[in-house]
């Protein structure tokens, strides 16, 4: 089955808080979200895990993915559909080599010297950004704006989603760059409605 990378949650731990983990993922997911990324910065390993497994669980029998942020150890315990990593976390070469050709693994991109060092034959999908500067992430690089977005997707040869500060105004922005889809956080997670938030980007 393609990857459908349209609408990608990525949770956060603080934003979530209120409403519960689970049951943002589970209205986000009602509402079209299509993949789910959990990232938690702060929680050990064995945190995650418990984590992962109750959201894995959760998505059985959706076709929803759920992939883990940067922790290789927490993908394969809670045998997770994949794991997504920075320029600076685990090498994407020991990542594909102790997951597994059939897991999803996805990489960060914000420049054009990382997208010419690309190991395509390894990677699925690149996340491309930040498209704008955003709390969610203080340690961001400088954002590159729709115009850089669009040019790192043309030079791309793999699916691509946009992330960094997006809502659901951007999403017809994001779709004329070029971008397989949009990675939120804040505006999903912490919304009083996610199932609404997220379908907010389908009417765009």
């Amino acid at each position: 089955m393609p990857l459908d990378l349209s609408l990608y949650l990525v949770t956060d731990a603080a934003l979530c808080q209120h409403y519960g983990l689970e049951n943002t993922v589970s209205e986000a997911v009602r509402g079209g979200v299509s993949i789910v990324q959990l990232r938690d910065k702060q929680a050990s390993n064995a945190q995650m895990i418990d984590q992962a497994r109750r959201l894995k669980a959760l998505l059985a029998g959706s076709g929803v993915p759920l992939i883990i942020n940067d922790r290789l150890e927490v993908a394969l315990a809670s045998q997770a559909d994949g794991l997504h990593v920075g320029q600076s976390d685990t090498d994407v070469r020991q990542a594909r080599q102790a997951m597994g050709p059939d897991a999803i693994l996805g990489l960060s991109i914000n420049a054009v010297e990382q997208l010419q060092a690309l190991p395509i034959d390894l990677l699925d999908y690149v996340g491309i950004g930040p498209v704008f500067a955003t709390p969610s992430k203080q340690d961001h690089a400088q954002p590159i704006g729709f115009g850089g977005l669009a040019s790192l997707v043309n030079a791309c040869p793999l699916p691509s989603v946009a992330i960094g500060g997006l809502t659901a105004s951007h999403a017809s922005a994001v779709q004329r760059a070029g971008a397989d889809g949009l990675a939120v956080i804040s505006a999903i997670c912490g919304q009083p409605d996610p199932e609404a938030a997220a379908r907010a980007f389908q009417r765009v």
